[in-house]
């Protein structure tokens, strides 16, 4: 075992060198960009246009925060009529909640001229208190471009009753966050959120009054942006099914800005836009809510329908995302939905899980096999975790993940800890023949450190009746194989299926609507305690089908699930 930690050793030794790389390139890069002029350095007295807000409000929420109660991330903090910016935070989510005053559409909703005064107050108290830049969360970049978004979308809520000095005092500040947004996000050692912050300073240049020309070059960088992450099938480079709807609620209000104002949008954000809508529904299940794969947490299925329905077309999902890693298979109700993909780049890492080769499957609407997602704001505690292989319904090989996260003690990572390496090189085949579609596929995740390559063959039923999985670990013929690794198959279950072992090999399942599935393997099950922690409540208890074998002595396994109540085994 002496060479694997000296290879880890090794390869932090690398990611710390490249790191550090990273940071000086950037400074230096730095320092000559502040010699140039952001588009942001002239003056900006305006606001022409509103965008609107695609995300649901809670007018009730809008009493409590009157009150001095400010509820975020699972955290409740009452003010006692001090300021909320000055207020002991429980936690960064919490912060990061409150300084991106997403909670502006929930005083806006309420509609009274008590709540509009309320929300004048609050922006001129932060503009007050918290306008000088630095690193706490009021100012990371993700954060920034969520406040001048709020900002901008409830204007109208801001400035009704407003005097000249606030007005200007509020168009400054705007002025010199963007201004700062636009030399943070184009560090090169901060490439996570560049493109969330290009949207947030197009939606400034298109609803204030920037001025053509410099409003062309803020345009320019966004469609830079736009075509570096989103990917050729509508996907985005970080394989994060929340970030594709996150991005889509700001960009189809942002191609009504640029209607707003009588311009064409650019045809890169209408093609992505077109790109990205099948992607969506290429994750959603049949009750709506997403898959969970790399970072994908708790779905908001009012903001999926939203999108949903704000978009004209009506495509179907699409079932082969190849730049994106993944493929669907849906075959009359039952659909499979599986990650096939590599690591992305490090700088979009942050989120991104060991779950090569993990699928989920849902059956009319009724989750079967899921994983455990990723933690709702306010558990980021729990988010190392959820990334591992072993909370994903995969082969995990001696309990160690397929990929190798960075350390994070001295939070060095505000994005989250990047991959230092995982699966570079993945195999994908699908084909089909008269009873079923099929997917088999390959990883490399495992061969640095144990030689093995992990193959994995999915077959489903094309009536939806049963689906045939093999896991089968190869050993590589060029690395001497001197230990029999011991590796795991994990099924996660969702909580609403009850699991019952009726024999060694055999377990029942049953579906919330009582319907009922089998699974059967070729060697022993058995059923062990599991957790979804991608639950909207902060987690949830359920349970997991788990296989354990050896890769000499039983280096293939196949299993399946069938619909009904059912022993046999399908050939």
């Amino acid at each position: 075992m002496a060479r694997y930690a000296l290879s880890d050793f090794g390869l932090s030794l690398r990611f710390a060198a490249k790191r550090t790389a990273l940071r000086v390139g950037a400074s230096l890069i730095e320092s000559v960009r502040w010699l140039r002029p952001t588009p942001f350095n002239g003056r900006i007295e305006r606001i022409l246009i509103a965008p609107q807000d695609l995300r649901t409000s809670d007018p009730t929420a809008a009493g409590d925060i009157y009150s001095g109660y400010f509820a975020f991330a699972g955290k409740i903090v009452s003010t006692g009529g001090h300021s909320p910016f000055s207020a002991p935070s429980p936690s960064n989510a919490w912060s990061e909640a409150l300084m991106g005053f997403g909670w502006l559409r929930d005083i806006r909703a309420a509609d009274t001229a008590l709540a509009r005064a309320n929300a004048r107050t609050m922006v001129g108290d932060w503009i007050s208190s918290c306008s000088s830049p630095s690193n706490v969360p009021a100012w990371d970049t993700l954060v920034v471009s969520r406040r001048l978004i709020a900002w901008l979308s409830h204007s109208p809520l801001i400035l009704d009753g407003s005097d000249r000095a606030f007005y200007r005092r509020f168009m400054n500040s705007i002025r010199r966050q963007s201004a700062y947004l636009w030399r943070r996000s184009r560090r090169i050692d901060h490439s996570a959120h560049r493109l969330q912050a290009a949207i947030a300073l197009t939606y400034v240049a298109l609803c204030t009054d920037l001025g053509p020309r410099r409003t062309k070059r803020v345009i320019d960088y966004f469609i830079r942006q736009l075509d570096r992450e989103i990917l050729n099938d509508g996907g985005h480079i970080s394989r994060n099914p929340q970030v594709i709807v996150d991005i889509l609620a700001e960009l189809l209000p942002l191609r009504h800005c640029f209607l707003s104002q009588s311009e064409n949008p650019p045809a890169e954000l209408l093609n992505a836009i077109d790109r990205m809508m099948p992607m969506i529904r290429l994750f959603r299940h049949g009750d709506g809510t997403l898959a969970l794969f790399n970072g994908m947490s708790a779905t908001a299925p009012d903001l999926i329908a939203t999108i949903l329905a704000y978009q004209d077309t009506r495509s179907g999902p699409t079932e082969t995302a190849g730049p994106s890693g993944y493929r669907r298979i849906q075959s009359d109700t039952t659909i499979l939905i599986m990650d096939v993909g590599k690591s992305p780049p490090e700088a979009f890492s942050g989120s991104a899980h060991a779950g090569c080769l993990s699928f989920e499957l849902s059956d009319n609407g009724e989750k079967l096999i899921i994983n455990c997602g990723a933690p709702v704001a306010g558990h980021e505690i729990r988010r190392p975790l959820a990334r591992a292989t072993a909370a994903h319904s995969t082969v995990i090989v001696d309990d160690r993940s397929s990929c190798r996260f960075a350390d994070d003690n001295e939070r060095r990572y505000p994005s989250g800890e990047p991959i230092m390496s995982g699966p570079r090189h993945v195999e994908v085949l699908r084909d089909s023949d008269d009873d079923s579609e099929r997917i088999t596929a390959m990883h490399d995740g495992y061969s640095g450190r144990f030689g093995l390559v992990h193959k994995r063959s999915l077959s489903l039923h094309r009536g939806g009746e049963w689906l045939i999985g093999e896991d089968e670990l190869q050993s590589i013929p060029s690395k001497r194989q001197d230990q029999d690794w011991p590796y795991t198959i994990r099924f996660h279950l969702h909580p609403g299926v009850e699991a019952l072992a009726r024999e060694a090999d055999v377990v029942s399942l049953t579906m919330p609507s009582g319907q009922f599935w089998t699974f059967t393997a070729d060697a022993p099950v058995q059923i062990e305690e599991s957790v979804l922690f991608a639950a909207s409540d902060g987690m949830r208890r359920t349970t997991q089908i788990v296989i354990e074998a050896k890769a000499l002595t039983r280096p293939t396994v196949k299993w399946s699930f069938i619909r009904g109540d059912v022993t046999r085994f399908p050939r």
